[in-house]
């Protein structure tokens, strides 16, 4: 990395910044230095991303969506990396604007040169706006390409975002606007959720051609390539549907769907009586996940597509997924005194559900259930009664233990769904060592907790938080 002629000295000076902060935070032990050196970057050079944004060899690709956006974005990091790509990628999770120019300065020489070929970053829901134009001007202009990848939209964080609907129609101006933005040349690549109702509306309304997996050729009135992932399982269909159901009426004319099928939540195979949008047909539906869970073919097949759209083969991208383990807090796995402990996320009713029903497929013995509402997590704590905790109850020999700064809150819901709990405790540390000490050697302590809960987690298991 040379020296990089193109960065003014204000940005030079927040990189430097930046740079002795994340070294602060390291020398002290404090954490990864993934969010506050990006956030003094901003103050002092609220326009860095775009002056990082010319230097991706290849492009740029973001992952939006409520859930899965850091398991497939590392899925996808490591396709990239098997192909000999330098990628960058804020493998922390930190995803709001500050961690997505965290991962930049950290990679970054100290006057702001990169030697890169893509950037891979998850993005929050709510940011990916914000995100798009810090990149989008400089990466059009160049002509290289930016990878959009739609995962799902679910009630998420109520008392920040609101319904699902107001993501929608923010995510739905923001694309308009930067398929306006980039002219005729086909830069701009959507990968979306055919089975997520409002994710497909939401890229269909484009009025865009889909790009059949090649680039090549394409080119609409907004010079816009798209493509669809999404499940042909039947026999994955639930049978009974969730409390957790978003987004069943349809967002082009407001009439109720129709549902051949519901794979969770109202992810599924769907269609419009009255208007008759209905569900794309995916151009990628087959792979297998190398992690447990449905919804974790979803972010497989959302990894696999967007790696084919950017000219990756199958046969590495199948070598690159073989031995693929899990990022931190998804089905992340530690060893404590010859036991397991298995981390799995769960933010949100839909989240919680699906990882809920994936522990239970396991035949657990120990649960650990965690509850915050810090600012992470959402104020707003209602949503448990969305989560279908009634089936653990099917299974009388499970030991559950409950914690974080909700307990009280989550201990009444457990109650309603008749789950008998071993233990309740306000201290997650305590609560930690009371469900290991329930836990035989050889055995697994399976914890599903909310987003900083799961943070406090990892923090109790390595010593280590992120900053």
């Amino acid at each position: 990395m040379g020296y990089n002629k193109g960065m003014s000295a204000r940005i030079r000076i927040a990189i430097v910044a930046a740079k002795v902060t994340s070294l602060f935070i390291k020398f002290l032990g404090l954490g990864a230095g993934a969010t506050w050196p990006g956030e003094i970057a901003l103050t002092l050079a609220p326009n860095i991303l775009a002056s990082f944004a010319p230097q991706f060899a290849k492009g740029i690709i973001l992952i939006a969506g409520t859930n899965g956006k850091t398991t497939t974005s590392l899925m996808l990091t490591k396709i990239l990396e098997a192909q000999g790509n330098r990628v960058i990628h804020n493998a922390s999770g930190a995803n709001l604007l500050n961690g997505v120019v965290s991962a930049c300065i950290q990679h970054a020489s100290w006057d702001g040169g990169l030697n890169v070929d893509y950037g891979v970053f998850e993005v929050d829901e709510n940011s990916l706006p914000s995100v798009i134009f810090n990149f989008q001007f400089s990466i059009f202009k160049k002509e290289k390409q930016l990878v959009l990848v739609l995962l799902n939209l679910f009630r998420d964080q109520l008392d920040r975002y609101g319904e699902v609907d107001v993501i929608a129609e923010k995510w739905e101006k923001t694309l308009r606007l930067a398929v306006l933005a980039q002219g005729t040349q086909p830069v701009l690549t959507l990968v979306a959720n055919a089975d997520d109702p409002g994710v497909a509306h939401l890229t269909l309304s484009l009025r865009a051609k889909r790009s059949n997996l090649s680039l090549e050729g394409i080119a609409t009135p907004f010079g816009l390539a798209m493509t669809f992932f999404g499940l042909n399982e039947p026999e994955e269909f639930l049978k009974t549907a969730e409390h957790a159901t978003d987004s069943t009426f349809c967002l082009n004319c407001g009439s109720r769907l129709t549902y051949e099928g519901v794979y969770y939540s109202h992810i599924g195979i769907w269609r419009c009586e009255k208007c008759g949008e209905k569900r794309p047909k995916p151009d990628i539906y087959e792979w297998k996940s190398p992690l447990p869970g449905l919804y974790n073919r979803y972010n497989t097949l959302a990894a696999v597509t967007t790696a084919l759209s950017v000219g990756i083969k199958k046969d590495i991208i199948k070598k690159a997924l073989t031995d693929f383990t899990p990022a931190f807090g998804r089905q992340e796995e530690f060893m404590v005194d010859g036991k397991k402990v298995k981390i799995f996320l769960s933010k949100n009713p839909a989240g919680f559900n699906a990882s809920l029903r994936t522990v239970l497929e396991m035949k657990p013995k120990i649960l650990l259930i965690v509850l915050n509402d810090r600012i992470p997590d959402g104020r707003d704590v209602s949503w448990i009664w969305d989560v279908d905790f009634e089936e653990i109850a099917h299974d009388k020999t499970i030991k559950v233990f409950a914690s974080g700064d909700r307990v009280y809150d989550l201990g009444v819901r457990l109650k309603y769904a008749e789950v008998s709990t071993t233990g309740v405790y306000g201290n997650l540390r305590e609560a930690m060592g009371k469900a290991l000490a329930a836990t035989e050697r050889g055995e697994t302590l399976y914890v599903l907790p909310t987003y900083s809960a799961m943070l406090e987690v990892r923090k109790i298991l390595t010593g280590r938080k992120i900053l």
